[in-house]
């Protein structure tokens, strides 16, 4: 597989009251198409500050990041956000939430219906395109959010910690639905989180970051066969996978 995400000898600096904080440093990645990649390290590594580049929200201070070939130098529709909080309007309906991206665009009224219910019976809430944000959970909310950034078709999910703040249960069953809309869109997925579990769970490769100044420390493969759910977090593959992330994460944490 070709690489979509191409990052070279990334660096990020942050003005301190104390002078320069180097944030990331000597960043190399690729994410191949069609891959799920998932990020994890130390608090404070760096990872949101990683993805915040690839969305185009945030610089990086050197080197160089590239999607599709082409300099990410800012936000664009082939890449789409889900952070952890869900950022929907409250003001418009379920359905009105997803088609917000398609209205910019100027795609006509009856085709962003219809694109906003696909996605939405794709995550489940074909019964409640016509609720406001305040009538739904947390996990439906993020729901919502993750058909919004679908019905855009971008060639790159990013995704912050984006059930971070939702209950043991509800995080496993949007896992599972993540996993499900991706062996049927066969999206690429850059992924970041804190939890080892999901990681592997979800990933194709885990990449493993340092402390502070953030670099990638090792790349994870996690060849546990697909499709998977949540019975795989008890078997012997994950839990030699679990070994050898938590062994780079704890050599970090008491460096």
């Amino acid at each position: 597989m070709s690489a979509l995400l191409e990052i070279r000898d990334l660096r990020k600096d942050f003005s301190g009251a104390a002078g320069p904080v180097t944030a990331l440093e000597g960043i190399d990645l690729d994410v191949a198409e069609g891959e799920l990649a998932v990020i994890v390290g130390p608090s404070g590594c760096g990872k949101s500050t990683l993805l915040n580049i690839v969305a185009g929200l945030e610089h990086g201070t050197g080197g160089e990041a590239r999607i599709d070939g082409r300099p990410i130098t800012g936000p664009g529709a082939d890449r789409g956000m889900v952070f952890q909080s869900y950022t929907l309007f409250p003001w418009l309906s379920v359905r009105e939430n997803v088609e917000f991206g398609l209205r910019i665009k100027g795609v006509p009224k009856d085709e962003r219906a219809e694109t906003a219910r696909r996605y939405l019976g794709l995550v489940g809430l074909a019964d409640f395109e016509n609720a406001l944000p305040k009538e739904l959970s947390g996990g439906m909310k993020q729901r919502v959010a993750i058909a919004r950034v679908l019905a855009n078709q971008p060639r790159m999910l990013l995704m912050d910690e984006p059930f971070g703040a939702l209950d043991a249960q509800t995080r496993l069953v949007l896992q599972e639905l993540l996993l499900g809309i991706r062996a049927q869109e066969r999206s690429t997925v850059l992924f970041i989180t804190h939890d080892i579990d999901e990681a592997i769970l979800l990933a194709d490769n885990v990449y493993v970051m340092s402390r502070r100044p953030g670099r990638l420390k090792a790349r994870i493969p996690v060849d546990i066969p697909r499709p998977r759910d949540h019975r795989v977090t008890v078997s012997a593959d994950f839990a030699a996978v679990k070994a050898r992330i938590m062994e780079l994460l704890w050599e970090e944490i008491t460096a």
